[in-house]
């Protein structure tokens, strides 16, 4: 079997680091699988690219000017809301001819356009795609918050200036999503099955076909490493209990870095002594803005690309807070799980499929900090550390290993095939 994993880019963001271990995954239990990305960043040779032109930056850009014009030229949201109005057609190329599968991953910013989409479906192969967030199941949003207007139709959105209208461009891009799927059929796959609940609420997804998969992870890469030796790799104090913030854009206001501040401060409040032996190490870009705002000493590391690296950073520390307001399935609870490092989260989205109150972290109440402070108290200094490490890799071993991860997908796949070929 040929499977064609179409994603934006090859490395840069959760969705396609989870492609890309997919693929390595595959590919390591006989399937034969490549990804064709347009941001292509190393020299793999299961990863083709798009042929480079002015088209794919045009793409991109008028994208992203049609959407600042329906903003009233304010930048606010500008990278909340995708319309797919612009796209390669990817069906002329050599990896989509040879495929008998075609894997769309997240294909937004100018990679595919609806038009595009639609030429896939009629080309009679089997489409899987899978969903990192709730795009392909609502109209122009990746995260909808507090609004449900795609378990019905969209419109009204509050994305848009003034929260649009019964009109607007949320509501065309429903109607037009609507009218390719309404003659197609595709297998969607969530990464988590909080994400799973929702899109089977959604109206524009009526009559598809949804499963969970998780993403894999390489166990190989992340793994428990000496501590001592982590720090000494990553540059980071040898002296004090670090605790680890990561996020691609440290400042994204999901990430939940303003409940993250006001839980620190709130600790060392209370127990000043914390000062003298923690410390916050934080990944990511703009990591230097989340550091001046703390009142531990702080190391920012800037962003990493590089898994090695990235491993060393986790083993250097003793536990990892992800406060996300929503998220689907986040690949750094799983790396950091995978190296044996206890993690805090808020209760939301895909976490508290992964962290298992009490047993190898801490479920925090939603947006509360001083519940997030506590379970980041309780990690660091009331809980058997050792017997949370243990667990934490326990999990990752049973649920996300490449092997356990592959056998779902294969599965998933060979559903397609029969759903095309017999119109199930």
């Amino acid at each position: 079997m040929r499977v064609l994993i179409v994603n934006t880019s090859e490395n840069t963001g959760g969705a396609a680091v989870a492609a890309n271990r997919l693929k390595e995954a595959l590919n390591n239990n006989g399937i034969k699988a490549k990804m064709l990305v347009r941001d292509k960043e190393s020299d793999d040779i299961t990863v083709a690219q798009l042929n480079k032109s002015w088209h794919q930056k045009w793409d991109f850009l008028w994208e992203r000017f049609v959407i600042y014009m329906r903003l009233h030229f304010k930048r606010d949201n500008l990278f909340l809301i995708d319309i797919a109005n612009a796209g390669t057609d990817i069906t002329k190329t050599r990896e989509f001819k040879e495929a008998d599968v075609i894997h769309l991953s997240w294909i937004n910013q100018g990679m595919l356009s609806l038009k595009g989409i639609r030429k896939i479906l009629e080309s009679h192969k089997p489409v899987v795609w899978t969903m990192h967030d709730l795009w392909p199941a609502s109209s122009i949003c990746h995260y909808a918050r507090n609004c449900r207007n795609y378990e019905k139709q969209c419109g009204n959105c509050p994305l848009l200036p003034g929260n649009g209208s019964c009109n607007d461009l949320s509501a065309r891009i429903w109607k037009k999503k609507s009218k390719i799927l309404e003659r197609n059929s595709i297998l969607f796959v969530t990464c988590s099955k909080w994400l799973a609940d929702k899109a089977k609420k959604s109206g524009l997804l009526s009559g598809q076909k949804i499963i969970s998969i998780p993403n894999p992870i390489d166990s190989r890469v992340f793994t428990k490493e000496n501590r001592a030796e982590a720090r000494l790799h990553a540059g980071l104090p040898e002296d004090k209990k670090l605790i680890l913030f990561v996020s691609q854009r440290v400042t994204d206001k999901r990430k939940g870095m303003d409940y993250f501040i006001t839980a620190i401060n709130k600790m060392v409040e209370e127990h000043p002594e914390m000062k003298d032996n923690c410390g916050i190490a934080i990944l990511g870009g703009k990591a230097e803005e989340l550091a001046d705002k703390l009142p531990l000493p702080s190391y920012p590391l800037g962003y990493v690309s590089e898994e090695k690296k990235i491993a060393s950073i986790y083993n250097s520390v003793n536990l990892f807070v992800l406060p996300s307001l929503e998220d689907n399935l986040p690949n750094t609870i799983m790396e950091a799980m995978a190296c044996g490092v206890p993690c805090v989260g808020f209760n939301t989205g895909g976490i508290p499929e992964m962290i298992d109150h009490l047993k190898n972290g801490y479920v925090a109440e939603y947006k509360s900090s001083d519940d997030l402070a506590k379970g980041i108290r309780w990690v660091l200094s009331e809980a058997d550390h050792q017997s949370l490490s243990n667990e934490a890799m326990k999990k990752v071993n049973q649920c996300y290993s490449q092997y356990a991860v592959a056998m779902k997908y294969i599965e998933a796949y060979n559903q397609a095939m029969a759903l095309k070929r017999y119109k199930l």
